[in-house]
């Protein structure tokens, strides 16, 4: 589920951009029919969810939820930040999380970014680029969506990663699949109309979705700074 969160946020890197043809994709027939079927399940399931969420839930409230799973997600940002030697942004993350989790009710409330904390993205998929593991062909996973094969065995790692994993409370199944549908839940409500944008200015959306989840990725591993500069041709 958590390239479903990353397939919603592709819209935040670019919008319409033009998808050609991308060697990176030898298995597009089945991820196309992949793709297919995950459309299906967002119209049938996860957008109307998304639809009544927004029209029912006050934004204060869903800005409150927004916050807690940010909050949640802390130590593996941590744990990441550690494992890519960079002990800056580590500690960040931790002043984030220690001034949410107290001063913020819990997570409820972002007080970090307001003083100066501001929140990043890291992942073992990340950890793995920074580490020089190639991404591998692009594949589209049932439910999960796009993908390849480094983001996936960093997605089961993140999970290993996650405390919250190992707290023992009755149901913890029930917690766990909770707390991974709030964040797709979470990420598509708050971008319904970037992603009906680049659906509808896409001529190919299949490969619209695949070019922009591979240029978010690139980005995320560099942390935002710009791609390096190709060398000049000579003659």
């Amino acid at each position: 589920m958590r390239n479903l969160v990353l397939l919603v946020l592709l819209g935040l890197v670019a919008a319409g951009c033009a998808a050609g043809p991308e060697p990176r994709d030898p298995y597009e027939a089945t991820n196309r029919t992949v793709f297919d079927f995950n459309m299906t399940v967002d119209r049938l399931a996860l957008r109307p969810t998304a639809e009544r969420y927004n029209a029912y839930v006050p934004e204060w409230a869903r800005d409150g939820v927004h916050n807690a799973l940010d909050t949640l997600q802390q130590p593996v940002v941590f744990a990441n930040d550690v494992l890519q030697g960079a002990p800056s942004r580590a500690g960040e993350t931790a002043a984030r999380f220690l001034t949410n989790a107290t001063l913020g009710v819990g997570g409820l409330v972002d007080v970090a970014s307001r003083v100066g904390f501001a929140g990043h993205e890291e992942d073992f998929g990340q950890t793995l680029a920074v580490w020089g593991v190639d991404e591998g062909p692009f594949v589209m996973l049932p439910f999960l969506g796009p993908s390849n094969p480094r983001d996936a065995v960093g997605l089961g790692v993140d999970v290993a990663l996650d405390p919250t994993n190992y707290i023992r409370v009755k149901r913890h199944v029930f917690w766990s699949g909770v707390h991974l549908y709030g964040k797709v839940l979470d990420a598509r409500s708050r971008n319904l109309e970037v992603l009906d944008g680049i659906e509808r200015d896409s001529l190919d959306f299949y490969a619209t979705v695949r070019s922009l989840y591979r240029q978010h990725r690139a980005s995320e591993v560099r942390n935002g700074m710009p791609a390096p500069a190709e060398p000049p041709l000579t003659e």
